[in-house]
């Protein structure tokens, strides 16, 4: 079984180490318009794959996807780029973001079939006339609920999971709609073990988690680090139960950080945020590095009596398994 990176097929065995929702490159639409949104390609470009040897020569990653919605700005020869400097498997994807943020005017004219259609191009054909092509698919829904434009465009990512046999990893919002996006996946023909529920991390509820690991998909606690949206100690006591409840096979780990932001973010930072960015910037830290799962996350879990081996299955096992399309082992 083959898993397809921005620089070919590898077999799934050589995922290795595998950081499941992460992003080399992010670009809000419009951002290209602020004539402060300054953006060497070559230095980012040498930058991102210092990051990503950092973090193969350190912690022994050695897979990275980034699951990159197209209208984020998703650069696939970019990425091929970095991957090819750093040594990092690199693996993108196809598909858009949620209402809320993204879906461009002329993709929601268009219908499910030839959104499918597009999806279907990216993974077996290649991203534009890059030869890049897609090894999974983004689903993206907003909150409190998935609206109807959203269905629309998940519809499309389930003809083409069929159509192709890639995995779908999903963002959710605010830590709402995993079990819906689940419900309508299965109404789609989508095995739940094909899909990765992510930003699951995002709701302090165990219930919550419960119910998604029920349902039979893999779970992300795949925004660590990002404490805006949750305390970290909530994220390693929700996952420490996960694991002491049998459910360890179904987590994915990952941080959902950047190396590069285009422009400002997207929303208005309160001046101690600015403050603390500027403060990073300034040591070099900004954005944060990849490094904190294992420097500061990894250790809160041992603390909650998750050990190595735990981790190793997370972050090595349940990649494999999910490319790999196997089911999931027995509880």
């Amino acid at each position: 079984m083959a898993v397809q990176t921005v620089t070919g097929p590898i077999p799934v065995e050589a995922l290795r180490r595998t950081l499941m929702h992460e992003h080399l490159f992010i670009a809000f639409t419009g951002a290209e318009y602020d004539p402060l949104a300054v953006f060497g390609r070559a230095a980012f470009i040498a930058e991102a794959a210092r990051r990503l040897r950092q973090l193969r020569e350190e912690h022994g990653v050695h897979s990275f996807v980034d699951p990159c919605p197209i209208e984020l700005g998703r650069d696939a020869a970019m990425m091929k780029e970095i991957s090819e400097k750093s040594g990092m498997h690199v693996i993108c994807t196809t598909g858009f973001y949620f209402e809320a943020m993204g879906l461009p005017t002329y993709w929601r004219a268009r219908t499910v079939d030839e959104i499918a259609e597009l999806y279907i191009r990216e993974i077996t054909h290649g991203i534009g006339n890059t030869c890049v092509r897609a090894g999974a698919i983004k689903v993206a829904t907003g909150a409190p609920v998935v609206t109807e434009l959203e269905r629309k465009f998940l519809a499309a990512a389930c003809i083409s999971q069929r159509a192709t046999g890639v995995p779908i990893i999903t963002h959710t919002q605010d830590g709402f709609g995993g079990p819906e996006q689940q419900a309508l996946f299965a109404e789609g023909g989508v095995p739940a073990n094909r899909c990765l529920i992510g930003h699951c991390c995002g709701n302090a509820d165990p219930t919550y988690h419960r119910k998604v690991v029920a349902g039979g998909s893999y779970i992300g606690f795949d925004r660590i680090g990002l404490q805006r949206f949750q305390p970290d100690t909530v994220r390693a006591d929700n996952l420490a139960a996960l694991v002491r409840s049998g459910h360890r096979a179904q987590i994915m780990m990952s941080q959902d950080r950047h190396c590069r932001w285009l422009g400002k973010l997207a929303r208005q930072v309160t001046p101690e945020e600015q403050s603390h960015m500027d403060g990073l910037r300034a040591e070099g830290n900004w954005p944060p590095p990849h490094t904190y799962l294992f420097t500061d996350f990894v250790p809160m879990l041992h603390q909650r009596g998750v050990n190595q081996e735990d981790i190793a299955s997370m972050l090595e096992d349940n990649p494999r398994r999910f490319f790999a399309g196997e089911a999931l082992p027995a509880a």
